[in-house]
């Protein structure tokens, strides 16, 4: 038996890479998945047969796992944006970092298409909250070499809405992909999805990159399944004021003597980053306790 890691699922089969060759695997037995359903990132013990096929016998734990995109053992989520069309709303860009924080991975703002504009603003406003923060270009090259070596020898997932250039990027990173993009449309300001399915890419600096669809197929249901009293967590910026508020149960939304919102009026917490903590809250204070102990 040896051990190696999905980098794609696909039709019934499960692509192994063991470091050397990649094998084409059916899974054995239902019974042994009645828990886990096979995703690409998993770490699995598998049987090697003949002309590269195989039987994949044993998942192993998990370090964490995202659902839409499907993926698992995720080392740094990079989250692709853009300033340029199509403009991503700083809101997806918040509950996808809120997501894997709950999942503990680390997340890697990536602003796009900086030579048609630059997303200063955007990029400030992540840095402010202490995210690594790049800026770069798919298409002239610029910020590429910071982005591979923020990524070498990482196992990691690109997200973003459609049009922000997860695949070029990819292709810009490696000479030898061909990944297929898609244009963004001018009457709507968004991109088509030009990737349908999740696959790990083995990069020349080490690192196995996921390129996934776009933000509408991004799992949020769980995010909004999340405790309201966990969330403010997921919010890096907002840790120093915990504690510090005049309630203890204080929900950092309107409260008189919060020390969030505190910080807030004083430019130390962007605004649109606690706008997208209010929208969250929001939604995870609607979900009923007998409803989160069904899911």
């Amino acid at each position: 038996m040896s051990e190696g890691i999905i980098r794609k699922a696909l039709s019934g089969f499960y692509y192994v890479d063991d470091g050397q060759t990649v094998f084409s695997c059916r899974a054995r037995g239902k019974h042994r998945y009645a828990r886990f359903t096979p995703l690409v990132g998993d770490r699995v013990r598998f049987t090697p047969l003949e002309e590269g096929s195989g039987t994949l016998d044993e998942i192993l734990p998990r370090k964490n796992e995202f659902y839409r995109p499907a993926v698992a053992n995720i080392d740094l989520l990079v989250v692709v944006a853009s300033q340029a069309v199509p403009v991503t709303d700083p809101f997806l860009i918040d509950r996808v970092a809120a997501i894997a924080a709950g999942r503990g991975c680390e997340t890697l703002i990536c602003v796009n298409k900086c030579d048609l504009e630059r997303g200063e603003g955007l990029a400030r406003i992540y840095e402010q909250a202490g995210f690594p923060t790049l800026r770069v270009s798919a298409g002239t090259g610029e910020g590429m070499e910071a982005l591979r070596q923020a990524i070498a020898g990482r196992v990691c997932a690109f997200t973003g809405n459609s049009g922000v250039g997860k695949s070029s990027i990819l292709n810009a990173l490696e000479a030898d992909f061909n990944l297929a993009t898609g244009e963004v449309s001018d009457k709507l300001g968004r991109g088509r999805h030009t990737t349908r399915h999740v696959e790990l890419f083995r990069l020349s600096c080490g690192a196995l990159a996921a390129d996934t669809p776009g933000f509408s197929s991004f799992d949020a249901d769980r995010m909004e399944l999340a405790r309201k009293e966990e969330l403010q967590y997921a919010f890096r910026e907002f840790v120093p004021y915990l504690g510090r508020c005049r309630f203890q149960d204080c929900a950092h939304v309107k409260e008189k003597g919060c020390a969030v919102l505190a910080a807030v009026r004083e430019g130390k917490i962007s605004v649109t980053r606690h706008q997208s903590y209010v929208r969250l809250y929001e939604q995870a204070k609607a979900i009923p306790d007998w409803q989160r102990k069904e899911m």
